[in-house]
Protein backbone atom coordinates (compact mmCIF):
# COMPACT_ATOMS: atom_id res chain seq x y z
CA UNK A 1 0.00 0.00 0.00
CA UNK A 2 1.09 3.75 -0.52
CA UNK A 3 0.24 5.53 2.82
CA UNK A 4 -0.22 9.35 2.79
CA UNK A 5 1.26 10.11 6.61
CA UNK A 6 0.07 13.78 7.77
CA UNK A 7 2.40 14.65 11.33
CA UNK A 8 1.65 18.16 12.56
CA UNK A 9 4.90 17.89 14.57
CA UNK A 10 8.53 18.21 13.79
CA UNK A 11 9.72 15.02 12.97
CA UNK A 12 11.97 13.78 13.96
CA UNK A 13 12.02 15.21 17.49
CA UNK A 14 12.94 12.82 20.79
CA UNK A 15 9.48 13.76 22.53
CA UNK A 16 6.24 11.54 22.57
CA UNK A 17 4.25 11.67 19.47
CA UNK A 18 7.11 11.96 16.90
CA UNK A 19 8.47 8.93 18.65
CA UNK A 20 5.17 7.23 18.27
CA UNK A 21 5.20 7.78 14.63
CA UNK A 22 8.95 6.71 13.93
CA UNK A 23 7.64 3.46 15.17
CA UNK A 24 4.67 3.12 13.22
CA UNK A 25 6.17 3.91 10.31
CA UNK A 26 9.10 1.80 10.75
CA UNK A 27 6.47 -1.27 11.41
CA UNK A 28 4.41 -0.05 8.15
CA UNK A 29 7.52 0.18 6.14
CA UNK A 30 8.67 -3.19 7.28
CA UNK A 31 5.42 -5.26 6.42
CA UNK A 32 6.50 -3.82 2.70
CA UNK A 33 4.23 -0.59 2.56
CA UNK A 34 5.27 3.08 1.74
CA UNK A 35 5.29 5.93 3.72
CA UNK A 36 4.99 9.83 2.17
CA UNK A 37 5.12 11.75 5.46
CA UNK A 38 3.79 15.35 5.13
CA UNK A 39 4.73 17.53 8.42
CA UNK A 40 6.07 20.74 10.12
CA UNK A 41 9.35 22.13 8.38
CA UNK A 42 11.38 21.33 11.26
CA UNK A 43 13.17 18.20 12.46
CA UNK A 44 15.71 15.81 12.06
CA UNK A 45 15.17 13.43 8.82
CA UNK A 46 15.37 9.98 9.60
CA UNK A 47 16.34 6.92 6.98
CA UNK A 48 14.07 4.70 6.66
CA UNK A 49 13.68 2.56 3.25
CA UNK A 50 10.04 2.86 2.25
CA UNK A 51 9.99 6.62 3.48
CA UNK A 52 9.73 9.99 1.61
CA UNK A 53 9.59 12.92 4.01
CA UNK A 54 7.42 16.28 2.55
CA UNK A 55 7.82 18.90 4.49
CA UNK A 56 5.31 22.40 4.44
CA UNK A 57 6.38 25.58 4.15
CA UNK A 58 7.89 27.37 6.85
CA UNK A 59 6.57 31.11 7.64
CA UNK A 60 9.50 34.08 7.86
CA UNK A 61 10.24 34.55 11.44
CA UNK A 62 9.01 30.63 12.48
CA UNK A 63 12.05 29.06 13.88
CA UNK A 64 10.00 25.64 16.06
CA UNK A 65 6.96 25.09 17.84
CA UNK A 66 6.82 24.05 21.18
CA UNK A 67 5.16 21.16 22.53
CA UNK A 68 1.27 21.31 23.37
CA UNK A 69 -1.12 23.32 21.52
CA UNK A 70 -0.03 26.71 20.25
CA UNK A 71 -0.80 29.92 17.83
CA UNK A 72 2.22 28.38 15.47
CA UNK A 73 0.71 25.37 15.19
CA UNK A 74 -2.65 26.31 14.06
CA UNK A 75 -0.41 28.70 11.22
CA UNK A 76 1.67 25.31 10.43
CA UNK A 77 -1.09 23.19 10.06
CA UNK A 78 -2.80 25.84 7.72
CA UNK A 79 -0.02 24.80 5.46
CA UNK A 80 0.69 21.37 6.50
CA UNK A 81 -3.44 20.48 4.97
CA UNK A 82 -2.64 22.05 1.65
CA UNK A 83 0.48 20.38 1.00
CA UNK A 84 -1.40 17.05 1.89
CA UNK A 85 -4.01 17.76 -0.45
CA UNK A 86 -1.35 18.65 -2.67
CA UNK A 87 0.25 15.37 -2.89
CA UNK A 88 -3.55 13.40 -2.60
CA UNK A 89 -4.93 15.57 -6.16
CA UNK A 90 -1.67 14.55 -7.93
CA UNK A 91 -0.52 10.89 -6.19
CA UNK A 92 -2.82 7.83 -5.89
CA UNK A 93 -2.92 6.43 -2.36
CA UNK A 94 -4.53 3.65 -0.56
CA UNK A 95 -4.72 5.68 2.98
CA UNK A 96 -4.35 8.75 4.74
CA UNK A 97 -2.93 8.13 8.37
CA UNK A 98 -2.83 11.15 10.67
CA UNK A 99 -2.21 11.85 14.02
CA UNK A 100 -3.15 14.23 16.73
CA UNK A 101 -4.69 17.05 15.33
CA UNK A 102 -3.53 16.06 12.05
CA UNK A 103 -7.21 14.23 12.52
CA UNK A 104 -9.29 16.79 11.52
CA UNK A 105 -7.44 17.25 8.16
CA UNK A 106 -8.21 13.57 7.63
CA UNK A 107 -11.78 14.14 7.84
CA UNK A 108 -11.97 16.64 5.06
CA UNK A 109 -9.43 14.77 2.81
CA UNK A 110 -11.23 11.78 3.22
CA UNK A 111 -14.69 13.77 2.27
CA UNK A 112 -12.55 15.37 -0.85
CA UNK A 113 -10.72 12.51 -2.46
CA UNK A 114 -12.67 9.44 -0.35
CA UNK A 115 -9.22 7.86 0.73
CA UNK A 116 -9.80 5.52 3.94
CA UNK A 117 -8.71 7.82 6.96
CA UNK A 118 -6.68 5.99 9.80
CA UNK A 119 -6.48 8.43 12.72
CA UNK A 120 -3.17 7.72 14.90
CA UNK A 121 -5.16 8.83 18.36
CA UNK A 122 -2.45 10.01 21.02
CA UNK A 123 -4.13 12.07 23.26
CA UNK A 124 -7.88 14.01 23.43
CA UNK A 125 -7.55 17.57 22.14
CA UNK A 126 -9.86 18.53 25.08
CA UNK A 127 -7.83 16.99 27.39
CA UNK A 128 -4.61 18.65 25.34
CA UNK A 129 -6.23 22.45 25.92
CA UNK A 130 -6.63 21.58 29.69
CA UNK A 131 -3.27 19.92 30.39
CA UNK A 132 -1.58 22.41 28.54
CA UNK A 133 -3.41 25.54 30.00
CA UNK A 134 -4.06 26.64 26.36
CA UNK A 135 -7.79 27.88 26.77
CA UNK A 136 -10.29 28.39 28.85
CA UNK A 137 -13.26 29.16 26.73
CA UNK A 138 -16.04 27.43 26.69
CA UNK A 139 -16.91 27.52 22.90
CA UNK A 140 -13.50 26.84 22.00
CA UNK A 141 -13.67 23.16 24.35
CA UNK A 142 -16.92 22.80 22.40
CA UNK A 143 -15.39 23.37 19.03
CA UNK A 144 -12.72 20.66 19.85
CA UNK A 145 -14.84 18.17 21.65
CA UNK A 146 -17.21 18.42 18.20
CA UNK A 147 -14.12 18.14 16.16
CA UNK A 148 -12.75 14.88 17.72
CA UNK A 149 -16.60 13.22 17.82
CA UNK A 150 -16.66 13.83 14.05
CA UNK A 151 -13.17 12.24 13.37
CA UNK A 152 -13.70 9.15 15.59
CA UNK A 153 -16.89 8.67 13.64
CA UNK A 154 -15.68 8.97 10.45
CA UNK A 155 -12.39 7.49 10.49
CA UNK A 156 -12.30 3.93 9.07
CA UNK A 157 -9.57 2.61 11.61
CA UNK A 158 -8.46 4.55 15.29
CA UNK A 159 -5.07 3.74 16.91
CA UNK A 160 -5.27 4.69 20.85
CA UNK A 161 -2.28 4.40 22.62
CA UNK A 162 -3.97 3.42 26.64
CA UNK A 163 -7.07 1.76 27.87
CA UNK A 164 -8.09 5.52 29.32
CA UNK A 165 -8.54 6.70 25.20
CA UNK A 166 -10.38 3.72 24.34
CA UNK A 167 -12.81 3.95 26.79
CA UNK A 168 -12.97 7.83 25.39
CA UNK A 169 -13.09 6.81 22.07
CA UNK A 170 -15.43 3.58 22.62
CA UNK A 171 -17.94 6.13 23.91
CA UNK A 172 -17.93 8.55 20.95
CA UNK A 173 -17.52 5.69 18.23
CA UNK A 174 -17.80 1.94 17.33
CA UNK A 175 -15.27 -0.16 19.26
CA UNK A 176 -14.74 -2.53 16.53
CA UNK A 177 -12.72 0.07 14.57
CA UNK A 178 -10.49 0.83 17.70
CA UNK A 179 -7.21 -0.62 18.28
CA UNK A 180 -5.06 -0.19 21.44
CA UNK A 181 -1.21 0.17 20.79
CA UNK A 182 1.18 1.13 23.66
CA UNK A 183 4.25 2.96 23.12
CA UNK A 184 6.39 0.90 24.04
CA UNK A 185 8.80 0.52 21.26
CA UNK A 186 12.20 1.43 21.33
CA UNK A 187 15.19 0.80 19.13
CA UNK A 188 18.01 2.48 21.35
CA UNK A 189 20.51 -0.02 21.94
CA UNK A 190 20.68 -1.70 25.07
CA UNK A 191 23.53 -0.66 27.53
CA UNK A 192 25.73 -2.70 27.33
CA UNK A 193 28.83 -0.75 28.50
CA UNK A 194 28.24 -0.75 32.46
CA UNK A 195 31.56 1.31 32.82
CA UNK A 196 30.10 4.46 31.23
CA UNK A 197 26.65 4.28 33.38
CA UNK A 198 29.43 4.19 36.19
CA UNK A 199 31.37 6.92 34.88
CA UNK A 200 28.01 8.61 34.61
CA UNK A 201 26.96 8.22 38.69
CA UNK A 202 29.62 9.22 39.20
CA UNK A 203 29.56 12.34 37.16
CA UNK A 204 26.16 13.37 38.39
CA UNK A 205 26.49 11.96 41.92
CA UNK A 206 30.45 12.83 42.95
CA UNK A 207 29.77 12.36 46.94
CA UNK A 208 28.59 8.94 46.59
CA UNK A 209 24.69 10.06 46.94
CA UNK A 210 21.62 7.96 45.59
CA UNK A 211 20.84 9.06 42.39
CA UNK A 212 16.47 9.41 41.73
CA UNK A 213 16.24 10.28 37.81
CA UNK A 214 13.39 11.91 35.68
CA UNK A 215 14.04 12.02 32.00
CA UNK A 216 11.51 13.96 29.86
CA UNK A 217 9.72 17.39 29.19
CA UNK A 218 9.83 19.82 31.89
CA UNK A 219 5.87 20.50 30.59
CA UNK A 220 3.74 21.17 34.55
CA UNK A 221 1.24 18.32 33.48
CA UNK A 222 4.25 16.02 33.84
CA UNK A 223 4.48 17.18 38.18
CA UNK A 224 8.28 18.46 38.56
CA UNK A 225 6.65 20.62 41.45
CA UNK A 226 5.41 17.87 43.20
CA UNK A 227 8.71 15.72 42.85
CA UNK A 228 10.64 18.86 43.75
CA UNK A 229 8.54 18.88 46.86
CA UNK A 230 9.48 15.62 47.34
CA UNK A 231 13.05 16.26 47.71
CA UNK A 232 13.29 18.03 51.17
CA UNK A 233 11.77 15.07 52.35
CA UNK A 234 14.53 12.73 50.97
CA UNK A 235 17.37 11.72 53.27
CA UNK A 236 20.73 13.89 52.95
CA UNK A 237 22.07 11.20 50.67
CA UNK A 238 19.33 11.18 47.68
CA UNK A 239 20.35 13.53 45.13
CA UNK A 240 17.14 14.20 42.10
CA UNK A 241 18.60 14.28 38.56
CA UNK A 242 16.83 15.96 36.35
CA UNK A 243 17.24 14.89 32.16
CA UNK A 244 15.11 16.68 29.53
CA UNK A 245 13.48 20.27 28.96
CA UNK A 246 14.51 23.11 27.01
CA UNK A 247 17.24 25.76 27.63
CA UNK A 248 14.83 28.70 28.69
CA UNK A 249 12.93 25.75 30.73
CA UNK A 250 16.06 24.49 32.61
CA UNK A 251 17.25 27.80 33.16
CA UNK A 252 13.29 28.74 35.27
CA UNK A 253 14.00 25.50 37.03
CA UNK A 254 17.28 26.39 38.16
CA UNK A 255 16.18 29.95 39.54
CA UNK A 256 13.12 27.93 41.24
CA UNK A 257 15.86 25.46 42.82
CA UNK A 258 17.73 28.53 44.28
CA UNK A 259 14.43 29.89 45.92
CA UNK A 260 13.51 26.43 47.60
CA UNK A 261 17.42 26.17 48.34
CA UNK A 262 17.78 22.88 46.73
CA UNK A 263 20.44 23.87 44.43
CA UNK A 264 22.62 21.50 45.88
CA UNK A 265 20.22 18.40 45.63
CA UNK A 266 18.89 18.60 42.05
CA UNK A 267 21.21 18.45 39.11
CA UNK A 268 19.84 19.74 35.82
CA UNK A 269 21.18 18.05 33.19
CA UNK A 270 19.18 19.81 29.86
CA UNK A 271 18.37 17.33 26.91
CA UNK A 272 20.65 14.77 25.88
CA UNK A 273 20.54 12.76 22.96
CA UNK A 274 18.45 9.55 22.88
CA UNK A 275 20.75 7.00 22.20
CA UNK A 276 22.46 8.26 25.84
CA UNK A 277 19.26 7.84 27.69
CA UNK A 278 19.78 4.17 28.17
CA UNK A 279 23.03 4.79 29.99
CA UNK A 280 21.84 7.51 32.32
CA UNK A 281 18.47 5.33 33.37
CA UNK A 282 21.19 2.53 33.93
CA UNK A 283 23.17 5.44 36.33
CA UNK A 284 20.15 5.90 38.47
CA UNK A 285 19.02 3.99 41.64
CA UNK A 286 15.58 5.03 41.29
CA UNK A 287 13.10 6.14 38.46
CA UNK A 288 10.20 8.27 39.07
CA UNK A 289 7.23 9.62 37.10
CA UNK A 290 5.37 11.93 38.83
CA UNK A 291 2.86 13.55 36.66
CA UNK A 292 0.09 14.49 38.12
CA UNK A 293 -2.31 15.68 35.44
CA UNK A 294 -3.70 13.98 31.92
CA UNK A 295 -4.52 10.34 31.79
CA UNK A 296 -2.59 9.19 29.03
CA UNK A 297 0.59 6.83 30.04
CA UNK A 298 3.99 8.23 29.84
CA UNK A 299 6.43 7.38 27.37
CA UNK A 300 9.20 7.05 29.57
CA UNK A 301 7.33 4.48 31.43
CA UNK A 302 7.76 1.82 28.81
CA UNK A 303 11.84 2.35 29.00
CA UNK A 304 11.77 2.96 32.60
CA UNK A 305 10.47 -0.49 33.33
CA UNK A 306 12.98 -2.43 30.60
CA UNK A 307 15.83 -0.84 32.22
CA UNK A 308 15.85 -3.33 35.42
CA UNK A 309 15.98 -0.12 37.22
CA UNK A 310 13.49 0.46 40.16
CA UNK A 311 10.35 2.53 39.27
CA UNK A 312 8.18 4.99 41.07
CA UNK A 313 5.19 6.42 39.88
CA UNK A 314 1.79 8.29 40.98
CA UNK A 315 -1.03 6.25 41.64
CA UNK A 316 -3.27 7.95 39.16
CA UNK A 317 -4.85 6.30 36.31
CA UNK A 318 -2.37 7.86 34.19
CA UNK A 319 0.04 5.25 35.18
CA UNK A 320 -2.00 3.10 36.72
CA UNK A 321 -4.52 1.82 33.43
CA UNK A 322 -1.24 0.07 33.26
CA UNK A 323 1.40 0.00 35.68
CA UNK A 324 0.66 -2.49 38.63
CA UNK A 325 1.97 -2.37 42.05
CA UNK A 326 3.75 -5.69 40.28
CA UNK A 327 6.08 -4.07 38.54
CA UNK A 328 6.32 -0.30 40.27
CA UNK A 329 5.90 1.31 43.48
CA UNK A 330 2.79 3.08 43.30
CA UNK A 331 2.54 6.71 45.51
CA UNK A 332 -0.28 8.89 46.53
CA UNK A 333 0.21 12.94 44.46
CA UNK A 334 1.74 14.17 47.33
CA UNK A 335 4.96 15.23 48.63
CA UNK A 336 5.30 12.95 51.90
CA UNK A 337 3.88 9.59 50.17
CA UNK A 338 6.16 10.39 46.93
CA UNK A 339 9.43 10.30 49.03
CA UNK A 340 8.27 7.84 51.04
CA UNK A 341 8.10 5.54 48.06
CA UNK A 342 11.71 6.74 46.80
CA UNK A 343 13.01 5.42 49.38
CA UNK A 344 11.41 1.86 49.43
CA UNK A 345 12.54 1.94 46.04
CA UNK A 346 16.20 2.28 46.65
CA UNK A 347 16.20 -0.61 48.93
CA UNK A 348 15.40 -4.67 48.27
CA UNK A 349 11.95 -3.98 47.38
CA UNK A 350 12.54 -2.04 44.63
CA UNK A 351 15.59 -4.30 43.44
CA UNK A 352 13.07 -7.00 43.53
CA UNK A 353 10.39 -5.25 41.63
CA UNK A 354 12.59 -4.22 38.65
CA UNK A 355 13.45 -7.58 38.18
CA UNK A 356 9.68 -8.45 37.95
CA UNK A 357 9.29 -5.33 35.39
CA UNK A 358 11.93 -6.25 33.02
CA UNK A 359 10.57 -9.76 33.18
CA UNK A 360 7.04 -8.41 32.10
CA UNK A 361 8.45 -6.03 29.40
CA UNK A 362 10.76 -8.69 27.56
CA UNK A 363 7.38 -10.88 27.29
CA UNK A 364 4.61 -8.79 26.70
CA UNK A 365 6.16 -5.93 24.48
CA UNK A 366 8.08 -7.58 21.79
CA UNK A 367 8.41 -6.12 18.35
CA UNK A 368 6.34 -8.83 16.63
CA UNK A 369 3.60 -7.83 18.94
CA UNK A 370 3.75 -4.10 17.48
CA UNK A 371 4.04 -4.90 14.12
CA UNK A 372 0.90 -7.77 15.13
CA UNK A 373 -1.22 -4.82 16.30
CA UNK A 374 -0.28 -2.06 13.70
CA UNK A 375 -0.87 -4.65 10.70
CA UNK A 376 -4.58 -4.93 12.50
CA UNK A 377 -5.21 -1.44 12.55
CA UNK A 378 -4.24 -1.35 8.97
CA UNK A 379 -6.85 -3.91 8.45
CA UNK A 380 -9.31 -1.88 10.04
CA UNK A 381 -8.96 0.59 7.94
CA UNK A 382 -9.49 -0.75 4.01
CA UNK A 383 -11.95 -3.47 5.07
CA UNK A 384 -14.57 -3.13 2.20
CA UNK A 385 -17.75 -1.58 2.56
CA UNK A 386 -20.66 -5.22 2.73
CA UNK A 387 -20.41 -6.17 -0.74
CA UNK A 388 -16.98 -4.89 -1.47
CA UNK A 389 -13.35 -5.64 -2.24
CA UNK A 390 -10.46 -5.08 0.30
CA UNK A 391 -6.99 -4.33 -1.09
CA UNK A 392 -4.59 -6.41 0.02
CA UNK A 393 -2.81 -5.44 3.97
CA UNK A 394 0.28 -7.73 3.81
Amino acid sequence: MKILMIAPEPFFEPRGTPFSEYFRIQALTAMGHSVDLVTYPFGENKEIPGLRIIRCWRPPGLRAVKTGPSGAKLVLDFFLFFKALGRLWRWDYDLVHTHEEGNIMGVALQKLTKTPHLYDMHSSLVQQMDNFQFTRSRLVMKFFRVIESISLKNAASVIVICRSLYDHAAGITSAAKLTLIENFMDDRPACGDEGKSLRLKSEIAPHGEKVVMYTGTLEPYQGVPLLLDSVARLPGDFRLVLVGGTANQVEDLRRGLAARGLTDRVALLGRKPAAEIPHYLRAADVLVSPRTLGTNIPLKIYSYLASGVPVVATDLPTHTQTVTADIAILAAPEPAALAAAIVRAAGVEGRRIAGQARDFCRENYTPERYRELVGAALAKAVMPAPGGHARPVS
